[in-house]
C-alpha cells in the first residue's frame, strides 16, 4: 500500500474533530493556520472560536483597530502574527474585494504567510497539490526515512519539502496534508511515540535502527540573550497610572507596558532611584516597594527577561492619565498580564 493511502486510512479512523475542518472557506483556514503556528491546538482552539465570533468575515477583521486585535490575541505570543493577520485582512478586504487568492503562488505573496501556510490553504481550500512541512511533518519524514539532515538548515528545508511533495496524494491533497499533521501530533509524537501500534512500523527506518529518539535532528539554537527589566508600576492618589505603547521592531510591538528601565544586571532600590530615567519621571517624592521578592524569568525564543515590578506611589503625576479601572482594556504582554492578575488593582 502506498504511503499516502496508508496515512489517509489512519487519518479517517483517528482524525481530530476541529471547527476549521468543517469548512473550506479560506478565511477560516487561514485564521486557524496562523493561530496554530507555535501554538498547541488545545490552546489555539479557544482563540479561534473567540476570533471567528468577533470577526465572522475578513471584512469584520479588516475594520477592527489593531489594538483590539492585539488584545484578543493576548496570551498567544509572537504578536507579529496578529499584526500581519490584521494587515493582510485589510489588504484582502480593501484591495481584493474580500476574495482570497486561490493559488499557492498568489497566497504566499500575502504578508505573514510562508510556505507552510500557503500550502495548507492552497491544498485544503483549492485542492492544489502543495505539501505542507511543519514540525509534525519533519518528525514523521525524518523518522520514517531515517534522515539526519538538520531540519532547521537550508539543505534540510529543501530536502524535506521535496520529499513531502513527492509523497502527497494529488487526488486529495488537503486530506493528505491534514493527515500527516495529525499523525505527527497524535501518533508519531516528539516524546513517547506509539511505535508498537504504528501502521508504518515495518518500514520505518528509525524504528528498525532504534533511532526514534535521535530524530529529527536540529542544529543548536542561537545563544539566548539575557535582559534585565524593571517595570515602574505607578499609583497616584487619584488611581491613575502610565502605560506606554511599545514601538519599533523589537518584542511586543504595539502592546502596552509600564514605564521600563532596562539595566545590565539585577538592581536594587538604591540603584533604581539613582537611574536618570527614574529621576526624570519622578521629580517629586515617592514611595517605592518591590512587588516580586524573587525575580521573574520570562523566556522568549532568543531572550530571557529577568524582571522586577517596582510599585511607585506618588501623590500625582502629569503623565499618569490611565485609570486603573480601565487598565484591562489595553493589550499587554503575557508577562504584564500575569502581573496584573496577581496585583490588587486600585479603582
Amino acid at each position: 500500500m502506498k504511503f499516502h493511502n496508508k496515512l489517509i486510512y489512519w487519518y479517517l479512523q483517528n482524525k481530530r474533530t476541529l471547527p476549521w475542518r468543517q469548512t473550506k472557506n479560506p478565511y477560516f483556514i487561514w485564521l486557524s493556520e496562523i493561530m496554530l503556528q507555535q501554538t498547541r491546538v488545545t490552546q489555539g482552539l479557544g482563540y479561534y472560536l473567540k476570533f471567528t465570533e468577533a470577526f465572522p468575515t475578513v471584512f469584520n477583521l479588516a475594520k477592527a483597530n489593531e489594538s483590539t486585535v492585539l488584545k484578543m490575541w493576548q496570551g498567544l505570543g509572537y504578536y507579529s502574527r496578529a499584526r500581519n493577520l490584521h494587515y493582510t485582512a485589510k489588504y484582502i478586504a480593501n484591495e481584493l474585494n474580500g476574495k482570497f487568492p486561490s493559488t499557492f503562488l498568489e497566497i504566499i505573496k500575502l504578508k505573514g504567510i510562508g510556505d507552510y501556510t500557503a500550502s495548507a490553504i492552497a491544498s485544503i481550500c483549492f485542492n492544489e497539490p502543495t505539501a505542507v512541512v511543519d514540525g509534525n511533518v519533519y518528525r514523521v519524514l525524518s523518522r520514517y526515512f531515517g534522515i539526519s539532515t538538520p531540519i532547521n538548515s537550508t539543505t534540510g528545508i529543501k530536502e524535506f519539502k521535496a520529499i513531502a511533495q513527492s509523497l502527497i496524494d494529488k487526488s486529495q491533497p488537503g486530506t493528505y496534508n491534514q493527515a500527516i499533521m495529525d499523525f505527527g501530533a497524535l501518533h508519531c509524537k516528539p516524546q513517547n511515540p506509539l511505535c508498537d501500534s504504528c501502521p508504518f512500523a515495518n518500514s520505518c527506518v528509525a524504528f528498525e535502527k532504534n533511532l526514534v529518539k535521535e530524530l529529527p535532528v536540529k542544529k543548536k539554537k542561537i545563544k539566548v540573550r539575557k535582559r534585565y527589566f524593571n517595570f515602574l508600576v505607578i499609583q497616584t492618589n487619584d488611581y491613575k497610572t502610565i502605560l506606554y505603547e511599545r514601538e519599533g521592531k523589537g518584542i511586543w510591538q504595539g502592546l502596552y507596558q509600564f514605564p521600563l528601565i532596562e539595566s545590565e544586571k539585577i538592581i536594587d532600590k538604591k540603584e533604581l532611584i539613582a537611574n536618570k530615567k527614574f529621576t526624570d519621571l519622578f521629580p517629586d517624592e515617592t514611595t517605592i516597594s518591590l512587588h516580586n521578592k524573587k525575580q521573574i524569568v520570562h523566556k522568549l525564543s532568543h531572550q530571557h527577561l529577568y524582571t522586577q515590578f517596582w510599585i511607585v506611589e506618588t501623590a500625582s503625576l502629569k503623565n499618569a492619565t490611565i485609570s486603573w479601572k480601565n487598565i484591562q482594556e489595553f493589550p499587554v504582554p503575557v508577562l504584564i498580564s500575569n502581573f496584573l492578575e496577581d496585583f490588587p488593582l486600585k479603582n
